[in-house]
C-alpha cells in the first residue's frame, strides 16, 4: 500500500505533471495537444504522461495514430481518487493554471490533423496566424 501511495505523492510532486492533470480537468486531450500547451518535447511530455498513468492518476485510448488521455476513473490504486478530488479544488487561481487553460482554448480551435501532423510548432503559428499577427519561421 505504501508503494502506491508513493507513486501518486511523487506524481505530484512535480510542478509539470500538476498542470497536465490540471489541463485534464475539462476533458480528454490528444498527446500533441498536451505537448503544445507545455511546449515541451514530445518525449518528455510522454514520460510524464507514463508517470501519472503508472501512478493511477490517467487513463487513455487510443483512436488512429492519436493517443488521447483524461484523468483516470477506475479504482487501481486506491489514493489516486482522493488525490484527484483534492486537485480538483486547488490552484484554480494559479497563473501558470490559468496561462494553461488558456492556451487550451487555443489550441481547441486547431484541427488535431494539422496539430499532430505538423508537429508541437503549428500552435505558435496558428495562433499568430489568428490573431492577425505575422507568423514567423
Amino acid at each position: 500500500m505504501l508503494e502506491n501511495f508513493e507513486s501518486v505523492s511523487r506524481s505530484i510532486a512535480d510542478s509539470t505533471r500538476v498542470r497536465i492533470l490540471k489541463m485534464l480537468e475539462p476533458g480528454e486531450l490528444c498527446v500533441c495537444q498536451i505537448t503544445a500547451i507545455l511546449g515541451l518535447a514530445p518525449a518528455t511530455v510522454s514520460k510524464h504522461l507514463s508517470l501519472l498513468r503508472m501512478a493511477g492518476l490517467l487513463s487513455h485510448r487510443k483512436q488512429g495514430r492519436w493517443v488521447f488521455y483524461r484523468l483516470s476513473s477506475h479504482d487501481n490504486n486506491p489514493y489516486a481518487p482522493p488525490v484527484l478530488d483534492l486537485m480538483r479544488n486547488i490552484l484554480g487561481d494559479d497563473p501558470v493554471i490559468a496561462e494553461d487553460r488558456t492556451r487550451l482554448d487555443k489550441i481547441n480551435t486547431v484541427p488535431l490533423e494539422d496539430l499532430c501532423g505538423d508537429g508541437r510548432h503549428i500552435f505558435t503559428e496558428k495562433l499568430h496566424s489568428k490573431s492577425g499577427s505575422q507568423a514567423t519561421a
